[in-house]
């Protein structure tokens, strides 16, 4: 559908990658990969047509539509959340205003046995069944579905979109952009303003869709159960791994390892060769030997090594004043707004030297308890920090704060104060703004360049407590290690909000979980609470709170028992019911298999009857649009049984 030719984007004459080639097929799954400043936003924005290359062309075939989610983007605030989504089906607006003209037209005139009259009838009856195809008595449901599905309540629908926060509004984007079925998706970090539960229904949601997709994140997990294909963008180059990441990353160190053997085979057989002339040159025995011997050498086609990108981020926190026992004390903490209860009776006690993970659903109340403690809001309770604690916050919003008309290094210079001064261009060296990368405006920085400017300022001063709000947004995966890494060496206290799985293993040593207005504590790190939900996947805590709620109010018992009495732990099974267990889920498993077998077959046969119906012989074939109809139908069964599956699956 798309085809990348001879791609080439350069800034400053510093060139960003050259000579990129490569082809988009029909429902490709690909995920383009990169250090932060790689190129991967820009590479998007060339296939979405929003900037021109420096040279080279992206072709595309004709009638292909392309939907692009950029990282940052300005929102409308004129409508309500309704209102807005359905502006992805204008194009159904548009053909029920051209009917309704043509019934009008109908109406008006009184020559009916006249050929004029006969072909607007035709056209009417055409134009319609175009429009019942198309499914305009049903795309109401269609965004309730998908707007539920990225987590908003029915009680949002009438609500006007100003009121969301940013990170709302980029879901309304993301829903349209869905919504409007484009041939290509490109989407940039879609999941940066996503929680669990909302990430895996997009997850779902990109398996069935038939559209192809380019995806930017540095979400491992979704990146794995998403993308099938990885282009990865290092030292100017885009190389084509026609694999999921993890294979990926396999691949890379397999191929690199190959590479350097043979090179350095053919150097040391480079070597001999050379050794052998320069030792005969000039004995006429060995004259004939010695020729052979130069055109071989002539002959050999040198062999290249992938270049690896060395350029590394060195990421330290610096030593901190020794707090109070207890930097964080929270007793009986409550906050409302008018008549919703965020959270209540809140009672936690963190030590010194703790390192804790804030999990739960976005809108559960994580950032609010944090902006209660940087006293940022009002609330009932008890909430005492202790003594001699220096608070360094990172909020999730820190990298868009930034003022775009500075460079990096006066974003710095402005912040920074006493001796400290002496050091920027050391530190702005050690998160890869060394040299004229310092002298950058901010405006044309990409969102991991911004977060990693963002986080400078938490280096400027010694803090001996850290609160990080989600941290790893816009984040490559090894500046990520990179930030795991110095946390992990930090001596002060760290509360971290993140939805990050693999960020928060081995991390944390306490889990505060946000549900139901109830803030629970769990001792252990993010797995050992995993596992004590008797859960996998934090988007299951969930549907976990929900089950607890409806146990309490039909049988007036409490979460924890009814959740003991529901489920035994795994030691408690016989082997044979273990087996058993074992035995149910593969065949769930190859249920989901088989019913996304179904739908790609029901979606290769509608997408040819489509291609049918787009020609002028095919619009006027009535057992055409009848045989849609019915393989649409199909089609809608199959997506119900594969939902029954995956769920029952769990």
């Amino acid at each position: 559908m798309i085809s990348i030719e001879h791609l080439s984007v350069e800034f400053s004459a510093r060139p960003l990658f050259s000579d990129a080639c490569f082809v988009v097929n029909k429902r490709d799954r690909i995920a383009l990969v990169g250090k932060n400043g790689a190129g991967k936003s820009t590479m998007l924005k060339i296939i979405a047509g929003q900037q021109r290359p420096s040279s080279g062309n992206v072709a595309m075939q004709r009638d292909v539509s392309v939907g692009y989610l950029p990282q940052v983007m300005v929102l409308s605030d004129d409508t309500t959340l309704i209102a807005e989504a359905e502006k992805a089906f204008g194009h159904i607006h548009e053909l029920e205003a051209q009917v309704a003209q043509l019934n009008h037209e109908m109406t008006e005139r009184t020559d009916y046995d006249s050929p004029e009259y006969m072909e607007l009838v035709e056209a009417f009856t055409r134009e319609s069944e175009r429009l019942e195809l198309m499914g305009a008595q049903n795309y109401r449901a269609e965004i309730e579905r998908t707007l539920q599905g990225l987590g908003f309540e029915r009680s949002d629908f009438d609500r006007p979109t100003r009121e969301f926060s940013g990170g709302w509004r980029m879901r309304i984007e993301l829903a349209k952009l869905l919504l409007a079925r484009h041939d290509v998706l490109l989407l940039d970090e879609p999941t940066n303003h996503l929680d669990i539960e909302s990430i895996r229904w997009l997850e779902q949601f990109l398996a069935r869709s038939s559209s192809a997709v380019i995806l930017v994140s540095h979400d491992r997990a979704f990146i794995n159960n998403v993308t099938t294909r990885t282009l990865e963008i290092s030292c100017g180059q885009v190389i084509d791994y026609r694999v999921a990441y993890d294979e990926y990353v396999r691949l890379r160190a397999e191929r690199r390892e190959t590479q350097l053997r043979a090179y350095e085979n053919q150097q040391k057989e480079m070597a001999e060769i050379r050794d052998f002339i320069e030792r005969f040159r000039y004995k006429p025995t060995k004259a004939v030997q010695v020729q052979s011997r130069i055109k071989q050498l002539e002959k050999m086609v040198p062999i290249e090594i992938d270049e690896v990108d060395n350029a590394c981020l060195h990421l330290k926190f610096p030593p901190c004043q020794r707090s109070g026992d207890f930097p964080v004390v929270c007793e009986e903490v409550g906050k409302r707004y008018g008549d919703h209860t965020v959270f209540s009776d809140v009672n936690l006690r963190i030590r010194r030297g703790e390192k804790v993970a804030f999990v739960g659903r976005n809108g559960e109340g994580k950032s609010t308890l944090v902006k209660c403690i940087m006293g940022e809001i009002p609330f009932s309770g008890s909430l005492t920090i202790g003594h001699g604690v220096e608070i360094g916050y990172y909020a999730q919003n820190q990298a868009q704060m930034l003022d775009e008309s500075l460079t990096v290094f006066d974003t710095i210079d402005r912040v920074a104060k006493g001796d400290i001064r002496l050091k920027i261009r050391d530190i702005l060296g050690a998160f890869m703004f060394g040299g004229e990368a310092s002298e950058k405006k901010v405006k044309v920085l990409s969102g991991g360049e911004r977060s990693r400017l963002a986080m400078i300022s938490l280096l400027l001063e010694p803090m001996n407590l850290l609160i990080l709000d989600e941290p790893t947004n816009h984040l490559d995966m090894r500046t990520k290690d990179v930030l795991k890494e110095a946390i992990l060496a930090f001596d002060g206290t760290v509360i971290l909000v993140s939805h990050d799985r693999e960020f928060l293993d081995g991390l944390v040593t306490k889990v505060y979980e946000f549900g139901g207005g109830k803030v629970r504590e769990h001792i252990g790190g993010i797995y050992d609470f995993l596992r004590k939900k008797d859960i996998d996947t934090l988007d299951a805590l969930q549907n976990l709170q929900e089950s607890s709620r409806v146990a309490v109010g039909h049988a007036g018992t409490s979460p924890s028992a009814s959740q003991e009495k529901a489920a035994p732990s795994e030691g408690a099974l016989s082997y044979a019911e273990q087996k058993e267990q074992a035995r149910q889920r593969r065949k769930l498993e190859q249920a989901v298999k088989d019913a996304e077998r179904h739908i790609e077959e029901l979606e290769e046969q509608i997408a040819d009857l489509e291609a049918q119906l787009a020609t002028p012989e095919g619009a006027s074939d009535t057992n055409l649009f009848s045989q849609y109809g019915e393989l649409k139908n199909l089609l809608s069964e199959a997506e119900d049984k594969w939902a029954e599956a995956l769920e029952a699956l769990g």
